[in-house]
């Protein structure tokens, strides 16, 4: 059994899972939150695999959480070594082979998991400039990682990876070159490992060839994403030179004009700082609706409420905007899949972002819609001419398999 412990760094939190990717299961996890910031919140589960004979073996968590002051990720790291050794399961008993790390942007220079060295930390910290909120956090999580684990490898796992098979004409903003090839702008794509698993994982349900597939995936959580993937490639996404592009969001605005930020700077003197404010965190489903939440969102509009309704609206139009766009760039389209938050549980998003997709032989079967269930399931008639699903994304386990891949 080769066991991967799997890195989440954020800039005051460390989410981790110990994980078992041959079997698809997770060991453990945890999450260590307001690092350097007063009180940490420590939060650990351990799974104990009750009747490991079974083919489905019956899997029992036992939860632990307190509080303590946690100085920086170096003390994160040692807390987590004790969770382990306290609550387990062993890392005696099950020592990892290798640590695969999140790490949010890999500009255009690394599109696969890579074993990080000296020259990849530098590469990593050279990026900063493109994700100053993420690369940080995700490189002091390595550093802090390659101390407590010094003989295993360490394996850096990029978000934009996915999407470095994107064509020029997809990946270049007519913007002029000169400006665009000093600074590098370009689109890149995030939440690949998410979308590279769901697009798996929906052609293995199908007993399909990845390679023979046009597929579309909906990635719908607080942060919101669409790719369109063609035989296993993604070929067009939503994200573009950041998160912020694409989709309505639980705070970000998605596509807007860029001239209304030079009218916000000039008329209301909005700067740097409070534009990215604006865009970021004050936008999307919250600033129409004072809510970031879509159960929220739904709740208010059940109740007639007039902002709800169109924060949903608004959210809705973008979702076949979108869906329209990627069926005209794939040429057709074999599967559609949701996931995330929203995309798992939301039954009236699932239905109304393709409600309009009936000239193309899109049946949504409202009871399969409406059915709750922990896996991977079809929510469209049998006779649909697009397989529609729902399918959990796993981004640790996806991280797991490719820091194995890459060992």
């Amino acid at each position: 059994m080769s066991v991967v412990l799997v890195i989440n760094s954020g800039s005051s939190s460390l989410k981790y899972s110990l994980i078992d990717p041959d079997r698809g299961l997770e060991l453990g996890s945890g999450l260590i939150e307001r690092i350097g910031q007063g009180s940490g919140i420590i939060s650990h589960t351990a799974r104990v695999i009750a009747e490991p004979g079974e083919p489905v073996p019956t899997v029992l968590d036992v939860k632990h959480s307190e509080e303590r002051v946690i100085a920086d990720h170096d003390e994160a790291f040692a807390v987590m070594l004790a969770q382990f050794a306290e609550h387990g399961p062993s890392l005696d008993q099950h020592p990892p082979v290798a640590v695969g790390h999140r790490v949010v942007h890999g500009g255009a220079r690394f599109f696969e998991p890579t074993v990080v060295t000296p020259l990849v930390e530098i590469n990593i910290e050279d990026l900063i400039v493109l994700a100053p909120l993420h690369n940080p956090a995700n490189l002091a999580g390595i550093r802090a990682a390659k101390t407590a684990f010094q003989d295993v490898p360490h394996v850096a796992v990029f978000d934009t990876a996915f999407h470095q098979t994107l064509e020029p004409a997809a990946y270049t903003y007519a913007l002029a070159a000169d400006v665009a090839r000093e600074h590098r702008i370009r689109r890149y794509g995030f939440h690949g490992t998410s979308h590279k698993f769901v697009s798996e994982q929906a052609a293995s349900f199908l007993d399909r060839d990845l390679a023979d597939l046009r597929q579309i995936v909906f990635h719908l959580g607080n942060g919101a994403s669409v790719t369109a993937i063609d035989g296993g490639r993604s070929v067009e996404t939503s994200m573009g030179f950041t998160p912020l592009e694409g989709l309505v969001m639980g705070t970000r605005t998605g596509d807007i004009d860029p001239a209304v930020l030079l009218h916000l700077e000039r008329r209301a003197g909005l700067g740097a700082e409070r534009l990215d404010d604006l865009l970021n965190k004050r936008s999307g489903l919250l600033g129409l609706a004072g809510r970031s939440d879509m159960r929220d969102i739904l709740a208010g509009r059940a109740a007639g409420e007039e902002a709800a309704t169109l924060a949903y609206d608004v959210y809705i139009h973008r979702l076949r905007a979108y869906a329209g766009a990627y069926i005209a760039q794939l040429g057709g389209v074999d599967v559609i899949s949701f996931t995330a938050g929203v995309g798992e549980n939301a039954i009236d998003v699932r239905a109304d972002a393709l409600a309009t997709l009936g000239f193309l032989g899109v049946k949504i079967d409202a009871e399969r819609n409406a059915a709750r269930g922990g896996g991977i399931r079809r929510i469209s008639t049998d006779d649909s001419s697009v397989a529609v699903l729902v399918v959990p994304t796993d981004e640790e386990l996806e991280i797991a398999r490719q820091t194995l891949s890459a060992i």
